[in-house]
């Protein structure tokens, strides 16, 4: 069950997405505001198929396509992040109200670690400076292998099954 303050936050992406597809004359359906939902729901990085199938094991009534062009709408309104990790899949993890974090990622066993560095906004505040240039994202990842070869070769073994 989601906390008070978790709730409030699904009810206020909610509200925007209603917005956004509002605004974008989309229809306003009930199993897109359940993918939506249940996104907000889940930590981490998540890759379209394991939201379907999540979605799918909870008792949900959704088609794999209906996940696929809500993860798209929720990309283009902003509500949604998506990834591509170095690798021809994309993964999203969600974007409003969180905070601007980077990533470090395992060529291995593809485990996706999160850090933040307040050193890195000192340098896109320099680097808007000295270019006269607004910056309103960015992306860094950090590619290389886990120091802890055994937890590395569960999670690769675990992902091939």
């Amino acid at each position: 069950m989601a906390t008070p303050a978790a709730s409030d936050l699904i009810n206020e992406v909610k509200e925007v997405f209603r917005d956004y597809l509002k605004e974008k004359k989309h229809r306003q359906t009930p199993e897109r505001f359940m993918v939506l939902e249940e996104i907000y729901k889940a930590d981490g990085h998540f890759d379209a198929d394991d939201m379907y199938f999540r979605m799918k094991n909870s008792g949900y009534r959704v088609s794999r396509a209906t996940v696929y062009n809500t993860l798209d709408l929720l990309v283009e309104s902003g509500l949604v992040q998506r990834h591509q990790f170095g690798q021809n899949q994309s993964f999203y993890e969600r974007a409003y109200a969180y905070r601007q974090h980077d990533h470090v990622i395992c060529n291995e066993c593809g485990e996706v670690l999160e850090f933040c560095d307040p050193r890195i906004q000192e340098i896109k505040s320099m680097v808007e400076k000295l270019h006269d240039f607004n910056i309103n994202s960015h992306s860094l990842h950090f590619y290389g292998t886990c120091s802890d070869v055994e937890s590395c070769s569960k999670r690769k073994e675990k992902k091939k099954s």
